[in-house]
């Protein structure tokens, strides 16, 4: 008896085929790149706009003080020959004036005017704190008064009361605070007039001013 023989053929396991991509995916992540690519150059804008606005517009400048004027109040001088001794009676109006030159409100701190004779202090008036809006400017009316007892001592008034010319100075410092963008910069500024009074017309003459400032 003839048997028919088939051929067996092994058994193969089927091939996995790879998953569909999922469109919605693909698009969430094109969206979150966007996103933050918007983001990050937004940032970065802005960023940029305030460095630039920081190194011009908003750049911190010095307050800038000027003496506007130093005229005598009061003045009376004696000369007591035996023993020697000098009398001197002195009150100055010492007009000064505070600009403030940024595009942003400037605090000052509490400080004085000082009267000098011979780089020695001789007098003082204290000028108050306050605030400054952007380019203003405050003028401030100031009288000092010198100490009589703060030249007695000194010998170089008896010369130069009979020379007839008294060298004095006055010094003025304020100490501000100006705020750039999220930066607090102290600033300092001074000024300087030297000038003389004259004991026989009773004038102030000679004057001239330095002024100085610094971070």
């Amino acid at each position: 008896m003839d048997i028919e023989k088939k051929d067996e053929q092994p058994l193969r396991s089927p091939v996995p085929t790879s998953a569909p991509s999922d469109p919605t995916r693909k698009l969430k992540r094109r969206r979150c790149i966007i996103i933050c690519s918007s983001i990050t150059a937004v940032i970065l804008t802005i960023a940029l706009v305030l460095l630039i606005l920081g190194l011009t517009v908003l750049k911190a400048k010095k307050p800038v003080i000027t003496v506007n004027s130093v005229a005598l109040e009061d003045f009376d001088v004696s000369v007591n020959p035996i023993p020697i001794r000098v009398s001197l009676n002195l009150s100055l109006a010492l007009g000064i004036a505070i600009k403030n030159p940024n595009k942003v409100s400037i605090k000052y701190r509490s400080s004085s005017a000082t009267l000098r004779y011979r780089n020695k202090d001789v007098g003082d008036v204290p000028i108050p704190a306050g605030r400054l809006g952007s380019d203003d400017t405050e003028n401030l009316n100031l009288t000092l008064t010198v100490f009589a007892d703060r030249l007695v001592s000194d010998s170089e008034i008896y010369r130069d009361v009979l020379r007839g010319s008294l060298p004095f100075s006055t010094y003025t410092r304020i100490k501000a605070k100006v705020r750039v963008l999220f930066v607090h910069i102290r600033v300092t500024s001074t000024s300087t007039c030297d000038f003389d009074i004259d004991t026989q017309n009773r004038s102030v003459g000679n004057q001239t001013c330095h002024y100085k400032n610094k971070f």
